[in-house]
């Protein structure tokens, strides 16, 4: 059963009542109660800001659900994809250093 916040329209009291969902708010506290004040007036119902919700552990993600074929594909792309940059930074180093342009000394004349 949810947990609705109630407030004394007299002294302003707030307090809780644990109620079920289908229950129509109530508009005086019922004998069986608790009694937060000796008012005995009328009460509303607040709106609360509810519950808090924590995500705790795996989960919550779609990648916590991958197959495992699903998991092996990728794997073995981003093992070629960073063995391929590889090969391809060791490459433009070398070609850097063919096309390199000597610089001229100033002629001492």
């Amino acid at each position: 059963m949810p947990t609705y916040e109630y407030e004394c329209t007299e002294c302003g009291k707030v307090f809780e009542l644990f109620q079920p969902i289908t229950e129509p708010p109530r508009r005086k506290l019922r004998k069986s109660d608790p009694r937060p004040c000796k008012c005995n007036a009328r009460v509303t119902r607040r709106i609360g800001t509810g519950g808090g919700l924590i995500f705790k552990g795996s989960g919550f993600y779609t990648t916590d659900y991958r197959s495992e074929s699903y998991k092996k594909g990728a794997k073995s792309e981003t093992d070629a994809a960073s063995s391929k940059s590889s090969t391809e930074s060791g490459s433009k180093t070398e070609k850097k250093a063919d096309t390199a342009k000597p610089t001229k000394k100033p002629s001492s004349e």
